[in-house]
């Protein structure tokens, strides 16, 4: 069996697409070749800056002989259809086979295909992933039709077995397959044959280019830790740049350089940043202090002066970067001595969204409901208060405005010079976590509260204006934002109905909407007044809307109306969220589904706790089988509504029962109800899931041993309102109708 080697030998590839190249360029081609017949042991693809290479062993040598048979048209169908069939099976009329079946004589045809030589379809396969290439940008040049991300310069395509190697006769747009390479285009200039994978990538290594991005990554992780560890040093970790320096160089050179002492003083976070996005450096850390002292920078090549002009060249580039972030956080440390009340006021005039107003007004927003929550998460309300108003202040200085990504943790440094409290400053960097699954969630309380402010005027906001995800696409991450709250209740155990603060920061969004800015004031303040008197959660924010005074409440019209169905909606988005998030914790989807149609559904906190507690009973045989038992009460019960046309809730009578099972059944439901009730309202889902385990044998008895329709009418109903006396008790814990089996 012979093996294929491939590649694609171009001008340097972007670092960024450079992984998924690799993979397109085996999915590609490795799909093709099963299509087609060819199957093989093993495939591995490869990148470097200026090639992709796959290397497939264990191919066929040649490509089955193949047998189909084809139903066609009827006989005497128009000459189109004949003529189509015809053409897609490659024959010929007098080589169709006429059969009768039960519908009339119908034409078939059979299809023979000889097996195709190896070489002959990797051709066709390369050739066809080479021109319909998945680039995300590409380009064309010279006179041919080919696109490619960087001009393509040769293709390498052999076929090798223990006899010799063979090129596979290819060519695209002047370009001839050939078994040749280049090395590094500095050390080792001009090209060499190959005969096989291991041959290339020897002689690869010995051009100074190694293929394997693993390993370039490898190599310049180990060299930069051991000259770090040289000095008493340390590299930061940075998994990303280290993917693409190792995309940026064929031949890895680590070397170090030193930071100019004026910059040293400068927040870590800042040289990090500055390194790593304008000159793809590592920064190299003092232990014992926490400063950047060092960076490392990976060169493509060995150098007679052991890259001493390299590290000169950098160093000088480095200077005039971090110069210009000296200037930027010593201006920003002026604005910020004095309060910062300048960027406050320039936030009115950043745009967060065209129909949400600007940044200020989306300050004030999560400032009150930062005061709205704050009670309810533990955190001191004018600490809240303090900590929203900045959370956003760092977005005007000049410092993230250049370094974006610094958003918030410029925040926390501004806000100690401002004179804040270290509450505050730790809310401007963490109110925007958790920013991902694996992010952590804050804990310290004015955090909490902030960061909740944030994501939940965000989703309001953008539900009020009807922008909500859909499909795949999130443009503003809303479903990350509904997450993170998520997150922030369940990891805290906080107690929040969501739905009243739903309703309150969707009232509010309502309210901008007003075009007369003096009857907007004075809506927010009679809003604002009836949340400092009743609290956002001790009054529905619904009945809100009827305690506005005189010609007011015409400038709320239909918002009583739109309001509920709004909320509503919003809600089930997170229940939506809430189903993931559990499901991947392994909670069964028709478990969430029966606790989500409980009251309190906008508690995630008791509804996590109702569904945990569901999830570990169902998983019992007791809760298994008094399932069962539930369902079949269920299921009679509801053929004997609707046969009857009543509801059969009105109560059972002990007095009617016959048998002793049932008499034992009455008492058993007595028994339960008592316990599960308190337990319910304690919240005890544990003792309420064993009150409602003590009902499986009364209930597996009294289906053993009383037949329910029988012939006495009296005793009949009574047996079905003891029905329905079981489906009532194991409501009061969850709608289990909606667990499966």
């Amino acid at each position: 069996m012979p093996d294929l080697l491939i590649e694609l030998f171009s001008e340097e590839i972007p670092a960024r697409m450079q992984l998924r190249a690799a993979e397109d360029l085996k999915k590609l081609v490795t799909d093709g070749l099963v299509d087609a017949g060819l199957t093989y042991a093993g495939a591995a693809a490869f990148s470097t800056p200026r090639r992709l290479t796959l290397a497939v062993d264990g191919l066929l040598a040649t490509s089955p002989d193949t047998r189909e048979e084809r139903k066609g048209p009827k006989v005497g169908a128009p000459d189109k259809a004949i003529e189509g069939f015809l053409r897609g099976a490659g024959l010929t009329r007098d080589q169709l086979e006429e059969r009768d079946t039960p519908k009339g004589p119908v034409y078939f045809a059979l299809i023979e295909k000889k097996g195709r030589p190896a070489a002959e379809i990797v051709a066709d396969v390369l050739d066809a992933t080479i021109r319909n290439f998945p680039w995300p940008k590409s380009m064309r040049w010279g006179a041919g039709s080919l696109r490619w991300v960087r001009t393509l310069h040769s293709i390498l395509c052999i076929l090798s077995d223990e006899a010799g190697a063979n090129v596979v006769p290819l060519e695209i747009d002047g370009i001839k397959a050939g078994d040749s390479t280049e090395g590094h285009r500095f050390m080792a200039p001009g090209r060499f044959s190959v005969s096989s994978f291991a041959d290339y990538e020897a002689k690869l290594k010995a051009a100074k280019v190694i293929l394997s991005p693993a390993e370039r990554a490898d190599h310049i992780w180990a060299e930069a830790q051991n000259a770090a560890f040289a000095q008493g040093l340390e590299i930061v970790e940075d998994k990303a740049l280290l993917a693409e320096v190792a995309g940026l160089v064929e031949w890895p050179v680590v070397l170090m350089g030193d930071i100019a002492k004026d910059f040293i003083p400068l927040p870590p976070e800042v040289l990090q940043t500055s390194m790593k996005e304008h000159q793809k450096f590592f920064s190299v850390r003092n232990p014992k202090s926490g400063l950047i002292e060092k960076f490392v920078t990976v060169a493509n090549r060995e150098t007679a002066d052991h890259g001493a002009t390299i590290l000169a060249g950098n160093q000088k580039v480095l200077y005039a970067r971090l110069a210009d972030a000296k200037f930027f956080w010593e201006n920003d440390l002026r604005v910020a001595e004095a309060g910062g009340a300048a960027w406050l006021e320039s936030l009115d005039n950043v745009t967060f969204h065209n129909k949400l107003g600007s940044q200020g007004d989306r300050i004030v927003r999560i400032t009150a409901m930062a005061r709205a929550v704050a009670p309810a998460v533990g955190a001191d309300v004018d600490l809240a208060v303090l900590a929203a108003r900045w959370a956003k202040a760092d977005l005007s200085s000049e410092m993230v405005y250049e370094f974006p990504e610094l958003q918030g943790l410029m925040g926390k440094y501004y806000a100690g010079v401002a004179g804040h409290p270290a509450e505050v400053a730790a809310a401007a960097l963490e109110h925007y976590s958790p920013l991902g699954p694996s992010d952590d969630v804050p804990s310290a309380p004015v955090s909490v509260a902030v960061a909740l402010a944030d994501k939940l005027d965000t989703l309001a906001g953008f539900w009020a204006i009807d922008e909500k995800p859909t499909g795949s696409k999130d443009p503003f991450a809303l479903r990350r934002a509904a997450l993170g709250v998520i997150r922030l209740i369940l990891d805290n155990r906080l107690r929040i109905n969501l739905d009243a603060l739903f309703d309150a920061q969707l009232l509010r969004h309502e309210i901008e909407q007003n075009e007369n800015g003096e009857v907007r004031a004075a809506l927010l303040h009679d809003l604002d007044a009836e949340i400092a008197d009743h609290g956002v959660f001790g009054a529905a924010i619904r009945t809100v809307l009827d305690h506005f005074d005189g010609d007011l409440s015409k400038h709320l019209e239909g918002v009583k109306e739109s309001l509920p169905d709004t909320s509503d909606d919003l809600l089930a988005f997170f229940h939506d969220r809430l189903k993931v998030y559990l499901r991947d914790k392994g909670v069964r989807h028709d478990v969430i589904d029966a606790c989500l149609h409980m009251p309190g559904n906008d508690d995630l906190t008791l509804l996590v706790k109702r569904a945990e507690a569901l999830s570990a009973f169902l998983a019992t045989e007791d809760g298994e089988n008094l399932l069962q038992g539930v369902k079949r009460s269920t299921n009679i019960l509801a053929q004997a509504e609707e046969k009857d046309g009543v509801e059969y809730s009105y109560g059972a009578d002990v007095k009617f029962a016959e048998a002793d099972e049932e008499k034992a059944l009455f008492a058993a439901l007595d028994a339960a109800q008592a316990a599960i009730t308190p337990a319910m309202e304690a919240e005890d889902f544990a003792a309420a899931m064993a009150a409602m385990a003590s009902l499986r044998a009364p209930i597996d008895s009294f289906f053993e041993a009383v037949q329910i329709n029988t012939d006495n009418q009296v005793v009949r109903r009574n047996r079905l309102n003891l029905l329905a006396r079981i489906r009532a008790v194991s409501a009061g814990v969850a709608d289990l109708s909606r667990i499966e089996g």
